[in-house]
Parts: structure tokens; C-alpha cells; sequence
């Protein structure tokens, strides 16, 4: 008769975090997408919104452009882009222009040098490396008795970790100061801001969910692995 092995540690904490991340998900997209059927009363699309924002802020080195998907925005600083989805770049939802206000939003932490982000970046490398080794070598840390592998799969993990950490202000801040500019330049309205708040705090929620759902694989790996470090 087989034997199945059933890993505790992954259900107990490992499954509940994914499920997180799943509704996470799910929120967003209902959320943007409510909200991607309410036009703003200035009819500005989201291109027209982060240009403005970058104006206004006196960037001038950082241009605005159209990325195919859905959700896939974001600021390029190596490119010094910010890249707006299909459903974002010539929509005038209020949805489109909150997302595209905390892009710009991102552009501004970096003209400005704000910490967090320069950190972020900064770390990329060596995060990209880590992500890509930290569980192999943990798997033939175990298979073959090594600690010292095993040790240095955890570290590289952590470094992921710290990475998703670090991203959390960034992300609040970046949002935060998209609020900020569209309430106090008068693109959206009251009513409006509310919406695109709603917009952003849920696409927020999906870097705290990433947050836990590491923080769970490593508890679990820290389990899985005691006692066999210190061989």
C-alpha cells in the first residue's frame, strides 16, 4: 500500500496564507474593475493624469507609455517609464486614474530620493539571485545532509523577504501621494477620491498578502529544517 506524506506545516501555515493572497487578488480585480465603469467628472485618462502629476512636480525625464495586459503597471526606473495597462493608459475611470497617479507616485519617490525605494532597488540583484537558488539549495541541503547549504537557502530566502518588506512602505507611500495630488489638484473630486482609494488600498493589500505568504514558507522551511542545521 503507498505511503503519502502529508506536510502539517503546510497546511497549518502555508495554505491559510495562500488562500489570503487569493482573496487578496480577487478584491482587486472586483474592486478596479467597479470602479473602471465610474468616469471622472474632468474626463482625464490615466496617461493624461500621471503627465500631469509629473509636471507638476517638475519631472521632466520620465516619459509616459502604453504596456499591453491587464494590471500590468508600473514605473520603470531603469527606463525612467512609467507603463500603463490597456485599461488604464486612455480610460477616464476613476479606477484608471488612481492607478495611474500611484505610478506616478513612484516616479516621484525616486526624483525626490526617497529611502525605501533607492534600498528596493538597490537590492534587486541580489533578490533575483536569491529567489532563484534559496529553495534548491535548501532541497539539496536536506537530500544530502549539507547544513551549510541548507543555512545559506534560508539567508537567500530572507532576502526575498526583506525585499516584499521594504516594498511595503514603498507601495503605501506611492499611494499616499497619488491621494494626495489628486485631492489637491482638483483632477478628481471628493466622491471620486474615495473610489480611487478604495482602488489603491486594495492593490496594496496584495504586497501585504505576498508578505505573509513568505513569511509562512519560512516558518515552515525553519521547521522542516531544524535539527538538521547544526549537523
Amino acid at each position: 500500500m503507498p505511503y503519502f506524506y502529508i506536510d502539517p506545516y503546510y497546511i497549518i501555515l502555508v495554505i491559510p496564507a495562500i488562500l489570503l493572497s487569493l482573496l487578496a487578488q480577487v478584491r482587486v480585480k472586483t474592486t478596479f474593475h467597479k470602479y473602471s465603469q465610474v468616469g471622472n467628472y474632468r474626463g482625464l485618462t490615466g496617461a493624461q493624469a500621471a503627465s500631469r502629476i509629473l509636471q507638476d512636480n517638475g519631472i521632466t525625464n520620465v516619459a509616459v507609455e502604453r504596456v499591453g495586459g491587464n494590471l500590468t503597471d508600473h514605473f520603470d526606473p531603469k527606463a525612467m517609464v512609467i507603463r500603463l495597462s490597456d485599461s488604464v493608459y486612455n480610460s477616464s475611470s476613476i479606477a484608471a486614474v488612481g492607478v495611474a497617479a500611484h505610478e506616478a507616485g513612484h516616479a516621484v519617490q525616486h526624483a525626490v530620493g526617497y529611502a525605501p525605494i533607492r534600498i528596493r532597488n538597490a537590492i534587486v540583484p541580489v533578490v533575483n539571485f536569491g529567489s532563484a537558488l534559496s529553495w534548491p539549495l535548501v532541497l539539496f541541503g536536506i537530500l544530502f545532509s549539507y547544513s551549510f547549504l541548507i543555512n545559506i537557502g534560508i539567508i537567500l530566502f530572507c532576502a526575498t523577504l526583506v525585499f516584499q518588506i521594504i516594498t511595503l512602505p514603498v507601495e503605501f507611500n506611492a499611494s499616499s501621494r497619488a491621494m494626495a495630488i489628486l485631492g489637491s489638484s482638483g483632477m478628481l473630486s471628493d466622491q471620486e477620491l474615495k473610489g480611487a482609494r478604495s482602488v489603491l488600498t486594495a492593490a496594496a493589500m496584495t504586497y501585504v498578502a505576498a508578505v505573509i505568504v513568505s513569511i509562512a514558507h519560512l516558518l515552515r522551511l525553519l521547521l522542516l529544517t531544524r535539527g538538521r542545521r547544526g549537523d
